[in-house]
């Protein structure tokens, strides 16, 4: 099956089955590696990527169902967003394995609510695990790179 979607800002046409998971899709077809493979059940995060600017687990979602959409992944932020700098600057990682989708799921709170308090932060990341336990950290640069 023949899908269509931008993904960073390209437009891109793969070929895929119908079952075929986004996650497998961004990963096998795109090379994008920062979209991690891990729970394959949408409880972890680490497949997080951005739907038309909207957080999904792309481990659970149908590549069909993206079909005309845009996605972003951790690598269309190009590197300088303000999430990332904070992410660098607190430290705010260990393995990195979780960085990824914390990183995507962070800058999406912040363009919904520029300035979140720590709680809003804590909630906002419940869907995304962090098997280093770095949490303090990671809300500490979110708070960072919201201004607080």
């Amino acid at each position: 099956m023949k899908m269509h979607f931008t993904v960073n800002g390209t437009p891109v046409d793969v070929d895929a089955r119908s079952d075929d998971m986004l996650l497998e899709v961004l990963r096998r077809d795109l090379g994008l590696r920062s979209v991690r493979a891990t729970c394959g059940i949408g409880v972890c995060g680490a497949c997080t990527a951005l739907v038309d600017g909207e957080p999904i687990s792309t481990c659970i979602t149908l590549a069909p169902l993206v079909e005309g959409r845009r996605i972003t992944t951790v690598e269309g932020l190009g590197g300088d967003h303000p999430v990332q700098q904070a992410f660098l600057e607190a430290q705010a990682y260990q393995c990195g394995y979780c960085t990824p989708g914390m990183i995507l799921t962070a800058a999406h709170l912040l363009a919904e609510k520029p300035r979140p308090s720590d709680e809003e932060i804590r909630v906002a990341l419940g869907g995304n695990l962090c098997r280093c336990g770095c949490y303090v950290k990671i809300v500490d640069a979110i708070s960072q790179a919201s201004g607080g």
